[in-house]
């Protein structure tokens, strides 16, 4: 259950950055970001209260709130990464550090052992993420620095999916509203400093709704998942949404795969077997 939380987890990451990508391109990225994680926020809070699932702790919405700090920074720096880099390239590298850095802590400074199976699995993880979501060629100005704005936005990323799953078992969806609430709380300045912005108008309102609303999914799910194994394991199999948007074009808009493409395809599949067997 836990490897189908996670795998869950990614898909719908996988659409809400490839629609967010989208988004921060037609209107600000900073007004995208504000309004998705505004509506993640009402949206976990009705859930929360309706389903009235768990009791936390105060520590439990101090994680929660952590993991919000992260969302809410790495949000900014990968929505103008999106705004002015190709987002075959932004994503993969945000998605790598993403992993890289909460497996590193998962086995440093938790304790997580991973079975020699799980370990193969996430070995062929980390260069498939990146390979599958490579392009034959860079057609925007701005890769470079999209690439740095990726790259800080994985150590917030980093820091979202290793607080969050210090919550516990018992905190239900508390964690997450908390952490939707200090992300828009960490993303209201730099709106409000930047003004005046341009309105997004009703159908791109509606879209980055959606978008905080897939997020949100994916961060239940995530949290979900990481009560089901370690946090080792799912955060790597959260972080195959890269994926998604490749397999999105192959079917949907006809496009072709490259080398690498294929090899980063055959990758992730084998981490999922792996780590699944693991």
């Amino acid at each position: 259950m836990g490897v189908l939380l996670a795998l869950g987890s990614s898909a719908a990451y996988g659409f809400a950055d490839y629609f967010g990508g989208l988004l921060s391109r037609r209107r600000s990225f900073l007004v995208i970001a504000l309004l998705s994680q505004t509506a993640g926020l009402v949206l976990s809070l009705v859930v929360a209260v309706l389903l009235r699932w768990g009791l936390p702790q105060p520590a439990d919405l101090a994680w929660g709130a952590l993991s919000g700090v992260g969302t809410g920074l790495g949000m900014i720096f990968l929505y103008r990464g999106l705004s002015r880099g190709d987002m075959s390239v932004v994503v993969p590298v945000s998605a790598v550090g993403g992993v890289a850095l909460p497996v590193l802590v998962g086995v440093g400074v938790l304790g997580d052992r991973p079975s020699a199976l799980a370990w193969l699995g996430i070995a062929a993880a980390v260069p498939a993420i990146w390979l599958v979501s490579r392009s034959r060629g860079s057609t925007r100005s701005g890769t470079a620095d999209g690439v740095t704005d990726a790259l800080v936005a994985s150590v917030w990323i980093a820091l979202q999916y290793t607080a969050l799953a210090q919550a516990g078992a018992e905190a239900g969806l508390w964690p997450i509203v908390a952490g939707r609430l200090a992300a828009a709380v960490c993303i209201l300045p730099a709106v409000v400093t930047s003004g005046p912005h341009q309105p997004l108008g009703l159908r791109l309102s509606l879209g980055a709704v959606g978008t905080g609303a897939l997020a949100t999914l994916a961060l239940l799910l995530y949290l979900l998942a990481t009560r089901e194994q370690l946090m080792t394991t799912a955060v790597v199999l959260s972080s195959l949404y890269p994926v998604l948007p490749v397999l999105l074009g192959i079917t949907l808009l006809r496009e072709r795969l490259s080398r690498a493409q294929v090899v980063g395809l055959v990758g992730a599949a084998a981490a999922i077997v792996l780590v699944s067997a693991g």
